[in-house]
């Protein structure tokens, strides 16, 4: 596109929507890089000086000017209709900045239903743009960002949706307390903003390892988590094998026990001591690896949550029957907070509930009643790619839920500042990606996986700000399109529908009387 002579330059901004209007279609586009064009290269060998003010005018008009490149990334046909790009607009076509209308045509609005949830607004605009949530909650998706570009507020972001529309119910693994009662808003001064619980208390459930911790924040969990060695499979243990610097002959000596000793694997290995030479005998194991598997697992006995012995009641199958009621649930680990814990406790509960969700498929599948149906589940995970890098990916349940379990209706909603670290095959499958700022190469490279016409978005990711910026893209909305993130502000709340604060009680109250 070449800009008009009276067009400011430097109100056009790569990322930008425009609407190219041609004689059957529009083609609703991104700008991706600009450049400067001249007529002739002399033009650039003797340039006007300051005094030459006329001199300049002339050239602006004919000889020097702007030139965007666009990516046309879908089009319309007279009736409407959405419709790949397949075609290209003829010479002179005329280029509009997109309307209001034309944003609520592509992306939906939030007035026709609950379908809809608005997550920002383009570039220089002032229209909302809306995720499709029943899109969403189709495939797994993935929010993708450097270290302090507000991934944690955009994830808050996405499940507060969720929450509202009742697509999904979700079970959020969060490992620092922020997504539960409250969290410290990025940026000066020391406001804090509302957590999933404080906004929906009776659709969001706390369960949490550090009920201590839980309460000195100011709230009081619905469930305090407690887990026997008894639920600790060898799976759970083999994603560790990072974390704990274990080989994998110590693994294969945790098999021969668990074989043995069945659920009491775990129980009857850290009994051991001083004897583990006879252990490893009885098993048949080697007894150098089942003194190291030993030492290794010994640090799991400073977690206070774990308990030996069997318990009344499994936590898990309270989980669970909270999920299936359409309760979501935020599991927060308090000051358990190091990568060990994480990996464990995520796994353990994560297996359990795809053993669960299997069955219950099943079950649909055999009956075909709708009320046998399960109830969608997006399962939220930070630090995704210690569950999902090319190793792990293999090994852990994470891995198995990414690459199949769309069909048995549980998905992932991954939260990752390394992209690149995630397998690319899994990667590939994320249906919707929503990306703020990358510097690496490699994971501009890895988020683009899969994508088509990624080269232009490749541009486009490098220009983002550092904050309240992100590209959106996939499987929930028509195009690619960059937006300034929406607020996690009162208004917000409003919007949602939920409790108002004292501020805007007092507020109320006065305009009344």
């Amino acid at each position: 596109m070449r800009l008009d002579s009276s067009c400011d330059l430097e109100s056009v901004k790569t990322g930008k929507f425009v609407c190219v209007q041609g004689k059957e279609y529009n083609f609703f586009s991104l700008i991706t890089d600009l450049e400067l064009q001249v007529t002739n290269p002399d033009i650039l060998l003797f340039p006007p000086e300051e005094d030459e003010a006329l001199l300049k005018q002339v050239l602006q008009k004919r000889d020097i000017y702007a030139k965007a490149k666009l990516r046309p990334m879908l089009m319309l046909d007279k009736r409407g209709r959405h419709m790949p790009v397949k075609t290209i607009p003829t010479h002179f076509a005329t280029v509009f900045e997109a309307s209001r209308d034309d944003v609520a045509l592509i992306f939906g609005d939030e007035r026709e239903g609950e379908k809809y949830f608005s997550i920002g607004k383009p570039l220089d605009m002032e229209t909302p743009v809306c995720v499709n949530m029943d899109l969403l909650t189709e495939r797994s998706n993935g929010i993708f960002g450097k270290t302090g570009t507000g991934k944690t507020f955009l994830t808050r972001l996405i499940l507060a949706g969720l929450v509202r529309s009742g697509r999904a119910v979700n079970l959020i693994f969060d490992m620092h307390s922020e997504y539960g009662l409250q969290a410290r808003k990025e940026g000066p001064g020391n406001s804090f903003v509302k957590g999933l619980k404080t906004l929906f208390p009776d659709k969001v459930a706390i369960f949490s390892l550090d009920p201590e911790s839980t309460r000195r924040r100011g709230g009081s969990p619905d469930f305090e988590v407690t887990l026997s060695y008894q639920d600790i499979r060898v799976e759970d243990v083999m994603p560790l094998q990072g974390e704990l610097n274990l080989h994998p002959t110590a693994l294969e000596a945790a098999y021969l026990i668990a074989s043995k000793y069945r659920k009491d694997w775990l129980c009857m290995l850290l009994a051991q001591d001083g004897t583990v030479k006879e252990f490893a005998e009885d098993v048949g194991a080697h007894a150098e690896s089942v003194g190291a598997l030993y030492r290794k697992l010994k640090r799991l006995e400073r977690f206070a949550f774990l308990k030996k012995g069997g318990l009344e009641k499994s936590v898990i199958d309270t989980m669970i029957e909270y999920l299936d009621r359409g309760i979501h649930v935020v599991l927060e680990f308090g000051n358990h907070t190091s990568m060990l814990c994480y990996l464990l406790i995520a796994n353990i509960i994560t297996r359990h509930i795809h053993d669960a969700y299997m069955t219950k498929t099943e079950k649909f599948l055999s009956s075909q009643k709708k009320e046998d149906e399960p109830r969608k589940l997006m399962i939220t995970i930070e630090e995704a790619h210690k569950f999902l890098n090319p190793q792990a990916a293999r090994q852990t349940i994470f891995g198995v839920i990414a690459r199949e379990m769309r069909k048995y209706y549980v998905s992932l909603l991954v939260v990752d500042q390394r992209p690149s670290g995630i397998d690319q095959e899994i990667i590939s499958q994320i249906g919707t990606k929503i990306v703020a700022l990358l510097n690496d190469e490699k994971d501009i490279q890895a988020v683009l996986t899969g994508v088509n016409n990624s080269s232009g978005l490749r541009s486009i990711l490098a220009t983002l700000d550092t904050k309240k910026q992100a590209l959106i893209m996939g499987h929930a909305v028509p195009m690619p399109v960059v937006i300034k993130t929406r607020e996690y502000d009162d208004v917000f709340y409003k919007d949602l529908g939920c409790m108002i604060g004292e501020r805007e009680v007092k507020e109320a109250i006065e305009e009344i009387f």
